[in-house]
């Protein structure tokens, strides 16, 4: 397992030596704005995105992203799933990673994933399993406890490479992604995977959840630490209004110190929206 495990130190972070995780205090927004983060436009950031944060991609401009993927996609069902399940169909796999990667950022719906398929519950939850131990997907839970009875019980999945995840679903361009229906998903996705490299380069996981009710009240990404709860919000666009983060108040519920929060987003350097939320530049990650 431990080999698997490893999969995704293979992926790149442009802080990867910072040795900072992504906590939005207010020393982590001081360092980094210290630091110097370089604005990058939508279509910057979209163009990371669709590249995908393999380390030959980076490096090697001129090589083709078709090439790369497809290659990766047969290896790893060649060699990584069969190591943990026997499969006879390795198009039909393929087809459900297609599925998966379609579905990243949202919430796990284990009936619906498996009618798209044509595959039983049992065998989709067998097959995802196989995806979370190789380091292709993580499920992220959502935070409650035991005095809140409104709470979303249902996972959300990430796909762990947005490159690989915008190949698979079939957008050809930077463009084509950022004007596209998986626009919203990807970028938080995105946003995700910088704060898990970022703990994970300091050697750490992060207590990292989500919030939705039955009311859809929601906070895209709540990390826990020290006793607090630090809310973070992702929003497409560079002019956020005070109102972007009013979901955070919510978690004042848990009977637990609500830290600094963040809305990440396409500002160009950090803005208070609030005494207590602000704007962070898409680039600060």
């Amino acid at each position: 397992m431990a080999k698997y495990a490893a999969r995704r130190d293979c992926h790149w972070s442009r802080f990867e030596t910072a040795k900072r995780p992504r906590l939005p205090t207010r020393k982590w927004l001081a360092t980094t704005k210290k630091c110097g983060a370089a604005p990058q436009t939508i279509a910057d950031v979209y163009k990371n995105i669709w590249r995908g944060s393999f380390p030959k991609l980076i490096v090697d401009k001129k090589m083709s992203r078709e090439m790369f993927y497809n290659s990766y996609i047969q290896t790893y069902i060649e060699r990584d799933v069969k190591d943990f399940i026997k499969i006879s169909d390795t198009i039909t796999f393929a087809n459900f990673i297609v599925a998966v990667a379609a579905r990243t950022a949202q919430l796990l719906n284990y009936a619906n994933l498996a009618r798209d398929v044509a595959m039983d519950q049992k065998t989709v939850k067998a097959w995802l399993s196989v995806l979370e131990a190789s380091g292709l997907v993580k499920l992220v839970q959502p935070y409650h406890n035991n005095i809140s009875k409104r709470i979303i019980k249902t996972p959300k999945l990430y796909f762990l490479d947005t490159g690989l995840a915008a190949f698979l679903t079939g957008w050809n361009t930077p463009a084509s992604l950022e004007k596209g229906a998986m626009s919203g998903a990807i970028l938080e996705t995105h946003v995700f995977l910088e704060i898990l490299k970022s703990y994970w380069h300091c050697g750490r996981q992060p207590n990292i959840y989500f919030y939705r009710d039955i009311d859809n009240v929601e906070c895209d990404f709540v990390l826990y630490q020290d006793d607090t709860l630090y809310p973070v919000e992702i929003k497409k666009t560079a002019t956020p209004g005070s109102d972007t983060a009013k979901s955070f108040a919510t978690l004042e519920r848990f009977a637990k110190k609500v830290g600094h929060g963040m809305v990440v987003c396409f500002v160009n350097e950090d803005v208070p929206l609030s005494k207590e939320v602000t704007a962070v530049p898409v680039a600060y990650l």
